[in-house]
């Protein structure tokens, strides 16, 4: 199950299906995918033990529901066949990653594909074409095919996989930790290249909260300012960064249309993917996104989902060990990258529209399973059921809609 959950990761993300002829035809990823699930199915690996197991079915279900409600029977159909995958996906890949070892070697896996990416990124950059036959994009942005053709998508790979990378380059393992170091140092060029301000955001929040974690609140903000006023000098998007710039101003406008399709459809929204149906733009942010699409109750389901996961994380770095050694540090120092890896893959989201993306899920499975493992080999670390506080959601995803209410209101006054 391992091998094949790995092999439809590197599939998924570096996407040789989509540019070397002849394989345009055969249905790799679909393949891998079901041989992987039917690998789970038989296996003894199955876990059901995270609360995410339960609410991502169940937001399939809402995404089903919203097309119906919206009068279209046959895209509760269309749902279940595009999103069903990413679910089977996450179920597969949360019970391969247990153990630490598996986490680790999922994480070379990631790094290594964004780094395939970012050298394609280098050589478009230097040629103006990559080899796989795409060109440089408009700026001279560097782009990838199929999910990553925008280059704000390779941003929020790039992001999201630093962490991983520094991680494996830790002191102590000679010289991989220099190649490990080597792939942070192309993942943070590949940033540059994509000239995604998301994803230079998203670099400043993971930097911002690993000195937050390591010396406090007060040295992260200066840090953070001084982050991005040296953003804005390497970037030209970056020195564009306000919400009266045109670019901003349209994503600006795009959330507010979003809240207006809430406010008419609240409970199951407009519909999944039916948002340029009601506006020329996409949302531009993957929580507004999933508010205006599926309504409150996707809203909620979704954000428990993603809430779920950082609140894991947080636990095991905040838990009190029940013995001091390098075997807890250890435990928390994975904690603590895929937390980062989890800051950096949402503060992109925040600014993209990417909530159905399935590299956000892979993702999301590997922190599930780590968590499962964790309290495995420390019992002592508490359990998450929905039964006991899935309740609290609701007021959270109350308080996420007015807080996007009031972004908004703040935001178009300054446009």
């Amino acid at each position: 199950m391992f091998p094949l959950i790995l092999l439809y990761v590197v599939l998924t993300i570096i996407r040789p299906q989509d540019y070397v002829a002849g394989l345009d035809t055969v249905p790799l990823l679909p393949v891998v995918l079901l041989l992987a699930f039917l690998a789970w199915a038989i296996s003894r690996d199955k876990t059901f033990e995270a609360p995410q197991f339960i609410i991502l079915p169940a937001f399939l279900l809402v995404l089903m529901i919203s097309e119906v409600t919206n009068g279209w029977t046959g895209g509760a159909l269309d749902e279940l066949a595009r999103f069903g995958p990413v679910v089977i996906a996450f179920y597969v890949f949360g019970a391969a990653c247990t153990t630490q070892r598996r986490v680790g070697i999922a994480m070379a896996v990631f790094v290594l594909c964004a780094t395939v990416l970012a050298l394609h990124g280098v050589e478009q950059a230097r040629t103006g074409m990559g080899w796989t036959g795409i060109p440089l994009g408009d700026g001279n942005r560097i782009q990838y095919v199929g999910i990553f053709n925008d280059p704000n998508d390779l941003g929020l790979l790039f992001a999201a996989t630093l962490p991983m990378a520094m991680y494996l380059g830790r002191p102590g393992k000679g010289l991989m930790r220099c190649f490990w170091l080597g792939c942070a140092l192309l993942l943070l060029y590949g940033t540059y290249l994509t000239n995604s301000r998301g994803a230079m955001l998203a670099v400043l929040v993971i930097a911002g909260c690993y000195v937050w974690y390591r010396r406090g609140i007060v040295v992260a903000g200066m840090l953070g300012v001084l982050g991005l006023a040296a953003m804005k000098l390497v970037s030209s998007r970056m020195d564009e960064l306000d919400a009266g710039e045109e670019s901003a101003a349209g994503r600006v406008d795009a959330w507010y249309a979003g809240l207006e399709m809430f406010r008419e459809h609240p409970a199951f929204g407009v519909g999944a993917g039916n948002f340029t149906e009601y506006n020329e733009l996409t949302a531009h942010n993957s929580f507004v996104l999933v508010l205006a699409e599926t309504g409150f109750i996707g809203f909620v389901a979704w954000l428990a989902f993603v809430g779920y996961g950082f609140w894991m994380m947080l636990t095991v770095i905040r838990h009190p060990p029940a013995e001091v050694g390098p075997a807890w540090v250890a435990e928390r120092q994975m904690a603590l990258t895929l937390l980062l890896s989890l800051c950096g893959l949402f503060a992109c989201a925040f600014f993209l529209s990417r909530s159905y993306m399935v590299v956000l899920y892979l993702i999301a499975a590997m922190v599930a399973g780590y968590y499962i493992g964790a309290r495995r080999r420390w019992p002592h670390l508490p359990v998450f059921r929905l039964a006991d506080h899935g309740w609290r959601w609701v007021p959270l995803g109350a308080g996420g809609v007015a807080f996007i209410f009031v972004l908004v209101a703040v935001l178009l006054r300054t446009v």
